[in-house]
């Protein structure tokens, strides 16, 4: 009896030694404290390239204040504008319609909409505020929303100048223009040819506006050899549409949330980001490729387009410190080189903005793009928060005689020194899983292993002794 006993407080004084084991081990890895070092990560200086290694079709700094060009690349160059043109589409539509009427979504305005359309994502038969499909329009660059709005536009224009009466839009025309070019009746167009004739009232505009190299064949910009434009007349475009506060919203608007609709029941069914990358990092355009201060006060916002005939673009609305207004437009940036095209756009704005600064070297707008560093400026170039125009506001005093007092000279950041690492304390055991989360699932596991392996050694020990007590039983009994 002794010896088949043995096995028994063998496997008892194991299970009782890893599990006292195991309890002195986890009390001490949580309870004790340790200290680790955590590395400082943080966004690099970046420069921006020299114009001379831009890869584009063309490029135009359009200086608004004064009416010059101020740097430029084949700004007359036919290209195709892709999305860009709906800096047009939207400037006729806060021309035309009420921001807070209602349009529906036509089956002919969702027609012709491929798979590689970008979308607002209204449907057929949906009622949407004009505003919604404004921002569905800027965005998310929605090719419905642009076709929404077209058809509203032609509705509004027959109704406000109707053929024959004596009020004229701002292109000096009414109704009859459209009924003359077309060749057609008003109950056929506004039936089956409302988009035709949206391209006729965006091409009147262009030309009212100064345009010499534009044809417009759709309100969103979908690829046709008839629909192109030119770098200057895209920053002509840009320059009209500034003029409305609206817009002005529209194009620095970081994001947008819609609302629910008829056929999307709910609010926020759909959540867009601004595709403009240079409004989150004017920062970028702040200097040159040789660290020359470009002058940039603000980036205010601005439209892209992309399509693979196209190739990828930009159209922005920036403003200099001496107060004057910037339209720029880079165009046809080739599809090997669409991951620089930030940078791209960054240059052209920050060398246009020092021609501009230069032909005008007077502080009349304070602050610099440090000021609306928003996402990833390195931490010796974050704002100061000195007073600024905030982007959007009319820049004001451009047009006023300098002040007699010098502006004091913008002193250079200090060098950074080398930060200090930081130490992050805490238990052992916290700090372990949180830098290795796989190495501490696998011990984890094992762990939980030796328990499970624990817990059935003892259950083991329990059935044996309960047999050998039978067993003994048995013998006393037989005796």
């Amino acid at each position: 009896m002794n010896n088949r006993r043995k096995p028994e407080s063998v496997f008892k004084s194991a299970a009782r030694f890893i599990a006292a084991a195991l309890l002195v081990c986890s009390i001490t890895l949580f309870v004790m404290p340790s200290r680790t070092v955590k590395a400082e990560v943080g966004q690099p200086e970046i420069p921006v390239p020299a114009l001379a290694d831009i890869h584009c079709a063309s490029y135009c700094v359009y200086d608004k204040t004064t009416g010059f060009i101020v740097l430029s690349q084949n700004p007359d160059d036919k290209i195709y504008p892709a999305s860009m043109t709906k800096i047009m589409t939207c400037l006729l539509s806060l021309e035309y319609l009420d921001t807070s009427a209602k349009l529906t979504v036509s089956k002919a305005a969702m027609a012709g909409l491929g798979a590689d359309s970008s979308l607002m994502g209204v449907l057929e038969g949906e009622i949407v505020k004009v505003s919604e499909l404004l921002y569905g329009l800027m965005l998310p660059s929605g090719n419905d929303a642009a076709n929404v709005l077209g058809e509203g536009c032609v509705d509004a224009f027959f109704q406000k100048y109707p053929a024959g009466g004596s009020t004229v839009n701002k292109d000096g025309v009414t109704a009859q223009y459209l009924l003359d070019n077309m060749n057609d009746s008003r109950e056929h167009i506004l039936s089956n040819r409302k988009l035709e004739a949206f391209a006729l009232l965006m091409n009147l505009r262009a030309k009212t506006l100064g345009c010499k190299g534009t044809h417009f064949k759709n309100a969103c910009g979908l690829p046709d050899e008839n629909h192109y434009t030119t770098a200057y007349d895209l920053t002509l475009i840009m320059s009209a549409a500034s003029e409305i506060d609206d817009f002005k919203t529209l194009i620095s608007a970081p994001s947008h949330v819609f609302i629910g609709t008829n056929r999307h029941k709910s609010d926020a069914w759909s959540y867009v980001k601004n595709s403009n990358y240079l409004l989150y990092d004017p920062w970028l355009a702040s200097k040159t490729a040789n660290g020359t201060e470009s002058h940039l006060a603000a980036v205010v916002g601005g439209k892209t387009g992309t399509t693979s005939q196209a190739g990828k673009g930009l159209t922005i609305y920036t403003v200099n410190e001496n107060g004057h207004e910037l339209m720029i437009s880079v165009c046809g940036i080739p599809q090997s080189h669409y991951f620089y095209t930030t940078m791209y756009l960054a240059s052209v704005t920050a060398y246009g903005n020092l021609a501009c600064w230069e032909s005008d070297p007077v502080t009349r707008v304070y602050g610099t793009t440090g000021d609306y560093r928003w996402v990833n400026a390195p931490a010796a170039q974050q704002p100061k928060y000195d007073s600024v125009v905030n982007p959007g506001d009319e820049p004001k005093g451009f047009d006023e005689p300098a002040e007699q007092t010098t502006p004091e000279p913008t002193q250079a950041p200090e060098e950074n020194k080398e930060a200090e690492p930081e130490v992050e304390s805490g238990p052992p055991l916290q700090l372990f899983v949180k830098k290795n989360p796989v190495v501490s699932g696998v011990i984890g596991g094992f762990m939980l292993l030796i328990i499970i392996l624990n817990i059935v050694l003892m259950i083991r020990i329990n059935t044996i002794k309960k047999a050998a007590a039978k067993r003994a039983k048995k013998l006393e009994s037989r005796k």
